[in-house]
């Protein structure tokens, strides 16, 4: 196994690894757990219940975190028409249809977010190999495929994040930086778990929600207490 520096053994050592903190001391903790000279993104990690071999256990969606991600997100929209012109007025970095397609096909993938209008995801879904295992193909259930095309963009460059459950039915997301304040940080941390929450599946068994967590990128993963943290959200798990 990889050791790990001194600087994240003296990390480590802030953290009781039996405890389940509030979401409050959670989050003073990451801030003061972390140690690179950058500046880190706070990731929460939440171990469901589910097993994503079954197409009703798999959960997909997206929040809008309050205080944003802290990060420029590069947004592309396969869109044309009135709809091209709604998605350049929202901000898109970059807006086409067949051409951007082709673009794509030939290896260019310089961005992190991408949308499109329904009509023209015939023409996207081509390009299933390149974006998929990358995780950038428009899905509707993540609200990348959609008519609303300028609203999404917007919500997209001011802090929107999806989410999916991994294969080990982990699910990753960003909640911010460790530069944010602490109230930002609960506040991106209430609304992504409210948005978890409200995605459950309808063929989740048992608990649905088993443990979360929150780390910094280069710090240890800090427990949280599930009553307090699910408590920021407007609905029960």
């Amino acid at each position: 196994m990889p050791k790990h520096g001194k600087k994240y053994r003296a990390a480590t050592e802030k953290v009781d690894p039996l405890k389940a903190y509030s979401p409050e001391e959670g989050v003073k903790l990451v801030k003061e757990a972390a140690y690179a000279k950058f500046d880190e993104s706070v990731e929460l990690h939440i171990h469901t219940g589910l097993d994503p071999r079954h197409a009703d256990q798999v959960v997909r969606g997206s929040a809008v975190l309050p205080a944003g991600t802290g990060r420029t997100q590069r947004v592309i929209a396969f869109a044309q028409g009135d709809k091209a012109r709604e998605a350049e007025a929202a901000g898109a970095d970059i807006v086409g249809a067949e051409d951007l397609v082709q673009r794509i096909a030939a290896g260019w993938t310089d961005f992190d977010v991408a949308v499109a209008t329904p009509d023209l995801m015939g023409m996207v879904g081509r390009l299933g190999r390149v974006l998929g295992p990358r995780g950038l193909m428009p899905n509707p259930r993540s609200g990348t495929v959609t008519l609303e095309v300028g609203r999404a963009i917007r919500e997209i460059k001011g802090g929107r994040v999806e989410f999916r459950v991994d294969r080990t039915g982990v699910i990753h997301a960003p909640i911010g930086k460790v530069s944010f304040e602490e109230d930002k940080i609960l506040q991106n941390l209430g609304a992504l778990v409210d948005a978890v929450v409200r995605a459950k599946p309808s063929g989740s068994k048992g608990q649905y929600i088993r443990t979360l967590n929150i780390a910094s990128t280069m710090g240890p993963g800090i427990s949280l207490d599930q009553q307090t943290t699910l408590a920021l959200a407007s609905t029960e798990a």
